[in-house]
């Protein structure tokens, strides 16, 4: 069946089996978020070791797709890359950050920390997605470095989020615990997501591997 001149193409018919793998990274990350709002609710803990397994589950979609594109590059998805970006702040930079909310994390300077991280992911996506092109080696058609960290990194806090949930550092009793700044509380832990925040905006090189 042919598209009609000047209609798109079906949303489903323009879909890749790359892009499956992004769907199913952005489908991980959304469940996670869904489990951390139940254990905010209800309190069962382990709706939050299931959002925890999500997010590295979310990681291998998000690998798995890159290899997948690169396996076929006769099928060429004209979503893959916005689909890729949308996908991993939903899973590396929303999805953590509900994470630490739910965790304890919820001092007014906690939430404006994690929406600072989250719009540091969301920037360092837009310029990925802006600087690709120049940054792409022309002989081989891969990106020779990364400009800042890329969003994924996050796991890192995700998985240590989980050793604090294991020892039953969380709520109350979280790491460093909770100091007062003005009228509003800090937790100090949050700032480990400032500073993944601030990376992935920074300019530093990474190689791309």
């Amino acid at each position: 069946m042919t598209t009609a001149p000047g209609r798109s193409p079906s949303m489903l018919r323009s879909y890749t089996l790359a892009d499956l793998f992004t769907i199913a990274n952005a489908s991980c990350g959304t469940l996670a978020i869904f489990l951390c709002v139940d254990y905010v609710a209800f309190g069962d803990a382990r709706r939050l070791w299931i959002a925890i397994a999500l997010l590295p589950l979310a990681l291998v979609c998000d690998v798995l797709d890159g290899t997948v594109a690169r396996l076929q590059p006769q099928h060429q998805s004209i979503l893959g890359a916005d689909l890729d970006s949308l996908a991993d702040v939903i899973s590396f930079g929303v999805a953590p950050a509900v994470l630490a909310y739910a965790l304890g994390m919820r001092g007014g300077w906690d939430m404006i920390a994690l929406v600072y991280f989250v719009v540091c992911g969301v920037s360092r996506l837009a310029r990925f997605n802006a600087t690709a092109a120049a940054l792409t080696n022309a002989g081989t058609g891969k990106v020779r470095y990364f400009e800042g960290t890329p969003i994924p990194t996050s796991i890192g806090l995700v998985l240590l989020l989980g050793v604090a949930l294991w020892v039953d550092r969380v709520q109350g009793t979280l790491w460093l615990g909770q100091v007062r700044l003005g009228p509003m509380g800090l937790h100090p832990l949050v700032l480990l997501f400032v500073a993944s925040g601030t990376a992935m905006i920074s300019r530093v090189k990474i190689p791309k591997p």
